[in-house]
């Protein structure tokens, strides 16, 4: 069915363009928008548009951009299909005001034009240190050696040398691609500096500065670039009247967004535990049990694309599987005290990344937290209630119990307990229809003695 969908959007689209395309005489040029954190979601929505503008034999593709940064692997995988592009790429950092920070700088660096509105910025490139930073350190200027290193803190400096080291390479590759200012590049990822749009023209980091999307595409009117394909040779802008045709990401990009929101996956997760929590012990409700499973489903589509660190994630299950335990073996809140536990830190190392956009918020592991401890709460409490209220049946329930003897000899016998018949035993003999209390259960036989109150009822009436 998304395929289908796909196809007809696009025979409509192509419709549009060709008919734009006579008007015009020019081939189209398409613009996508890329706003907010870089993740999984904008890499495919990237690499689905330019397969697409090569079909329809676009021109031109303009990135619009405004972005925080992102993940590495999303930043890689667009950077990998804008230098495979048979169509060129114009990565514009804008509206005004907007920034190309982090992964945004790398994806500036691998277009065949790079340009920036007017009050934008780009840099601070440097890659964000993914796991828990070392308690109490700070990390160290460049050059500066440290005096008494501890191994630990050695293996974390060389790690993250290998990040930066790694990070500068990639990005000085592509400034040479380009044949842009690969010095700057590599202080962005070392320093983590930052220029302006028209500091960034100065240095030679971008090629232009526009004010909006018509102003750039007036100015790369007939403009000759480099064709990024296997084929190679040059290709000759005309943008100038070129009609513009924005795509925007369908359906399932929309959606593949919204689950790789780590504060939703993290809420999913909690829906369909609960949810199938609720179902094991209410069997037949049925309603509880699919919302469970769908949530728990999703929520495993979106880990998948994201970041995580199997050690939270380990925490996170132990701290269900303890809720569960609670839940059926009350421990009247031990078991529920430590899932909380569990759930809380997992829930805090969960995603392994401090990538902006990327986290989840301190205030949604407390309420998730807080609605896992009430939980907790309420089965202790009932736990502890039931186990307050008298025994209504089973053998405890019997012991002490009064019935009337139909038939007894030689030490044996039979007696109405209860409304049911039952096989006694006593150590004196018992006369039919005399009340005895019960001492004992072994198995199905009842240990009986004669039922002191009743010889007393008897001696008064007498």
């Amino acid at each position: 069915m998304n395929r289908k969908l796909w196809w007809l959007y696009a025979l409509v689209l192509t419709t549009v363009i060709a008919r734009a395309a006579e008007s015009t005489g020019a081939a189209p040029v398409f613009v996508l928008r890329i706003a907010g954190a870089i993740g999984p979601a904008t890499g495919e929505y990237v690499s689905r548009s330019l397969d697409h503008a090569a079909r329809e034999r676009a021109q031109l593709v303009v990135l619009e951009i405004d972005t925080p940064g992102g993940l590495d692997a999303s930043m890689r995988s667009i950077v990998r299909d804008i230098v495979a592009s048979p169509v060129p790429v114009a990565a514009y950092v804008a509206p005004q005001g907007a920034r190309a920070a982090s992964a945004g700088t790398y994806i500036l660096y691998a277009a065949h034009i790079a340009a920036m509105a007017p009050a934008t910025n780009i840099g601070a490139a440097t890659p964000i240190a993914i796991g828990l930073p070392s308690p109490g350190r700070e990390p160290e200027p460049a050059g500066r050696a440290s005096s008494a290193a501890s191994p630990a803190e050695t293996g974390h400096d060389t790690s993250s040398a290998k990040r930066i080291n790694d990070a500068a390479a990639y990005i000085r590759s592509l400034a040479q691609l380009r044949g842009r200012d690969s010095a700057w590049a590599e202080q962005a990822v070392r320093e983590s500096v930052s220029l302006s749009a028209s500091d960034a023209l100065a240095r030679k980091v971008i090629d232009l500065v526009a004010v909006d999307v018509g102003d750039l595409l007036r100015k790369l009117d007939g403009r000759v670039l480099q064709r990024g394909d296997s084929q190679g040779g040059s290709v000759k802008l005309a943008t100038a009247q070129a009609a513009v045709v924005r795509l925007a990401p369908d359906w399932r990009n929309r959606l593949l967004s919204v689950i790789s929101d780590p504060s939703l996956v993290l809420i999913l997760m909690m829906v369909g535990v609960y949810g199938l929590l609720f179902e094991f012990m209410n069997p037949g409700f049925v309603a509880p049990g699919v919302i469970g499973g769908v949530a728990i489903l999703l929520a495993l589509w979106g880990l998948q694309m994201l970041p995580v660190n199997y050690a939270g994630l380990a925490l996170i299950l132990l701290g269900i599987a303890f809720f569960v335990a609670e839940a059926f073996l009350p421990s009247y809140g031990v078991l529920g005290i430590g899932g909380v536990a569990a759930f809380a830190f997992g829930a805090l190392l969960l995603i392994d990344s401090d990538t902006p956009g990327f986290g989840i918020a301190p205030s949604l592991i407390v309420a998730a937290t807080l609605v896992s401890a009430a939980f907790v709460i309420t089965v202790a409490g009932m736990a502890a209630k039931a186990r307050r209220r008298p025994v209504v049946s089973g053998t405890p329930r019997m012991i002490g119990g009064v019935g009337e003897i139909i038939e007894f000899d030689a030490g044996e016998g039979w007696a109405i307990v209860a409304g049911e018949r039952w096989r006694v035993r006593a150590a004196m003999p018992l006369q039919v229809g005399q009340r005895v209390r019960i001492t004992q259960v072994e198995g199905l036989t009842l240990e009986v003695r004669p039922n002191p109150e009743a010889a007393t009822s008897q001696g008064a009436s007498r």
